[in-house]
C-alpha cells in the first residue's frame, strides 16, 4: 500500500462530467480510475443477474405466507414486478442525470443533501449489504446441502458453512472478469428458470389446474391485512437489484442509452418469468406443500423433472453465487464514492492500480457478513434488511420529485412521468410505515441502526472532534492491516493498492 500522491477534482457545472469520462475523453491511460468497461450485455447481466438469485427459490414460501392464498400471491408477484419496474424507470433518470457511481448514496447527496446519503452509507455497510448477502449465501447453502439430506431436514451448521465458503466465491479481482461471470452466470440462471416454467406450463396447458381452484379463498384465522406489508418485501426481495447498475454509472459504456435500455430490458424479462415460474410452482405444488418446503425448486423438481431432479439444486446455487457477485461489485463501488466525498474513510476510496477495482472496500465487507450467516435466519434477515432499504430509495425518489422543482432546467437525458415517481414514492412510504406494525423487532431494530449514525455523521463528519492524530493512526493502521489481508489471501507479487480522492465534497447542483 502506498498514500495518496495523486489528486484530482471533479468540476461539476453543466457537462456533469464525472473524473473517469474526462480523463477517458483525453485518451490519457496514465491516471488511475475506474473504466468504462460495461456496454449493454454487461449491464442488462448485471441487473438480471443480481435481480434472480436466491429470491425466487425463497421468497414464494414468504409472499404465500403473508398474502393468505394462491390467487393474491400471485397479485403480490405481478405488483412487485409492476412497483421495481417503477423504481427501476426513476433511478434511470437518477443515474443519467448524475453521472457519478455510487447508486443510492450518489442521489440522495445530489437531491437531500449529505446527512440522508451518510445514512444510507452507514446503514449499507453496517447492516444492509451484510444481511443481503447473508440471507443469499444462506440460501445457496441450503440449496448444496438440503437434496443430500432430502426427506429429512439439513442440519443447520453445514448449511451455515456452506454459505460462508458461497461468500467467498465472489470477485476482487477484475472488472472484465467480473463482467463475463456474470454474463455467464446470468444465462445459467435463465436456463435455471426456464427448466422450471417449462414443464409446470406445459402441465397447465394439459389441464392440470385442480391447485387453482378457489384460489382467492382466504383462511380468516391465520391472515390477517397486517401482513401484507411482509408479504410485499419477500416479493420486493426477490425483486431487489435492480438497482445495481447505478452503483456502477462511471463504469458503464454510453450511460445515457445503455441505462435506461438495460433497465427496461432487464425489468420486463424478470417480471414475466417470476409470475410465470410462481405458476409453474403452484400447478406441480399445493399451497400448503410450498409453505412445508425448505428448498422450493428441490421439491417441484422432485415432481416434475424427475430425470434432471438432481441438476436443479446446483443451477438454483449457481443462481446464488451471480446474485453474490452482482452485490459484491457494486455496493463497494458506493462505499469507494462515499469516501470519495469525504464522507467515508479514506481506505475505501483506494483501487487496484492493475485491477481497477476498489478492493479495501470488497475485502472490510467480508466480516460482517461472516457474522450475519452464522446468527441470522433467512426471514428474518429479509424484514431487518428491507426496512431501511425501501425507505431510503422512497427518499431518492422523494429527492428526485425536490430536485425537479429546485432545478427544473436541469438537463435529463432520461425522463419519468411525474406521476409514476409520486406513486412509486407514495406506495414506498406506505410499505415501510406499516412494516414497522407488522414486525416491529425487526424493522424497529432496523430502524434504530439506522438512527444511530446521525451522532456520527455530527461527531465525525460534519464537525469532526476526533483529533488529527487519531485519525491518522486509523489511517496508517488500516493500510498496514489491509495490506497484510492482501498479502496472505490474495498474490503478493500484485501492485499495491492506489486513491483516487477529490480534494472537496463536489456536488452536480447547489445545495442550501
Amino acid at each position: 500500500m502506498i498514500k495518496p500522491k495523486h489528486y484530482t477534482r471533479s468540476m461539476g457545472g453543466s457537462q456533469h462530467e464525472t473524473v473517469a469520462e474526462r480523463v477517458e475523453d483525453k485518451g490519457k491511460d496514465e491516471g488511475v480510475h475506474l473504466r468504462r468497461k460495461i456496454t449493454l450485455l454487461p449491464a442488462v447481466s448485471f441487473i438480471i443477474g443480481s435481480v434472480v438469485g436466491s429470491g425466487i427459490f425463497i421468497a414464494p414460501k414468504g409472499v404465500l405466507m403473508n398474502s393468505g392464498n394462491v390467487g393474491l400471491s400471485l397479485l403480490v408477484w405481478a405488483l412487485c414486478g409492476v412497483l421495481s419496474t417503477f423504481g427501476a424507470l426513476c433511478y434511470a433518470e437518477l443515474g443519467t442525470s448524475f453521472k457519478k457511481s455510487g447508486g443510492h448514496y450518489t442521489y440522495l447527496l445530489e437531491t437531500l443533501g449529505p446527512l440522508p446519503a451518510f445514512l444510507r452509507l452507514w446503514a449499507e455497510f453496517i447492516f444492509i449489504r451484510p444481511a443481503v448477502a447473508s440471507y443469499v449465501s444462506l440460501a445457496f447453502g441450503r440449496y448444496v446441502v438440503e437434496p443430500l439430506y432430502m426427506p429429512c431436514p439439513a442440519p443447520p451448521a453445514l448449511v451455515k458453512l456452506v454459505s460462508i465458503l458461497g461468500v467467498m466465491a465472489v470477485n476482487c479481482w477484475s472488472v472484465s472478469l467480473a463482467s463475463r461471470t456474470q454474463v455467464t452466470l446470468t444465462f445459467i440462471k435463465i436456463f435455471a428458470l426456464a427448466l422450471i416454467i417449462v414443464p409446470g406450463i406445459m402441465a397447465l396447458a394439459q389441464g392440470q389446474t385442480e391447485n387453482f381452484q378457489n384460489a382467492f379463498d382466504i383462511d380468516t384465522e391465520s391472515f390477517t391485512v397486517s401482513k401484507l406489508p411482509l408479504a410485499f418485501y419477500s416479493g420486493l426481495y426477490a425483486y431487489g437489484g435492480w438497482f445495481t447498475l447505478n452503483y456502477v454509472t462511471e463504469e458503464v459504456v454510453n450511460p445515457n442509452r445503455n441505462i435506461p435500455l438495460a433497465i427496461a430490458l432487464s425489468m420486463i424479462t424478470v417480471t414475466v418469468c417470476y409470475v410465470l415460474v410462481n405458476v409453474a410452482y403452484y400447478t406441480m405444488m399445493t399451497g400448503a406443500e410450498l409453505l412445508m418446503s425448505e428448498a422450493v425448486a428441490v421439491t417441484f423438481a422432485s415432481r416434475a423433472l424427475q430425470g434432471m431432479a438432481s441438476g436443479v439444486p446446483i443451477l438454483v446455487s449457481l443462481s446464488c453465487l451471480g446474485a453474490l457477485n452482482g452485490g459484491f461489485f457494486g455496493v463497494p463501488r458506493m462505499l469507494f464514492v462515499g469516501a470519495r466525498e469525504g464522507h467515508w474513510p479514506a481506505l475505501f476510496s483506494m483501487i487496484h492500480l492493475r485491477r481497477k477495482t476498489p478492493l479495501p472496500a470488497v475485502l472490510l465487507l467480508y466480516p460482517l457478513v461472516l457474522v450475519m450467516v452464522a446468527r441470522g435466519e433467512i426471514f428474518q434477515l429479509i424484514n431487518f434488511a428491507s426496512f431501511s432499504r425501501w425507505f431510503f430509495i422512497a427518499l431518492a425518489t422523494l429527492g428526485l420529485l425536490v430536485h425537479r422543482y429546485r432545478f427544473p432546467h436541469y438537463p435529463r437525458p432520461f425522463k419519468v412521468p411525474f406521476a409514476l415517481i409520486v406513486i412509486f414514492t407514495v406506495v414506498c412510504f406506505c410499505i415501510v410505515g406499516m412494516s414497522l406494525y407488522s414486525d416491529p423487532w425487526n424493522t424497529g431494530g432496523s430502524c434504530a441502526l439506522t438512527l444511530s449514525g446521525v451522532p456520527v455523521y455530527y461527531l465525525a463528519i460534519k464537525r469532526s472532534y476526533i483529533p488529527a492524530q487519531w485519525r491518522k493512526a486509523f489511517s496508517e493502521l488500516s493500510l498496514y492491516f489491509l495490506n497484510q489481508i492482501y498479502v496472505l489471501l490474495l498474490i503478493p507479487t500484485q501492485l499495491p493498492c492506489h486513491t483516487l480522492m477529490l480534494e472537496h465534497r463536489t456536488y452536480s447542483t447547489p445545495h442550501l
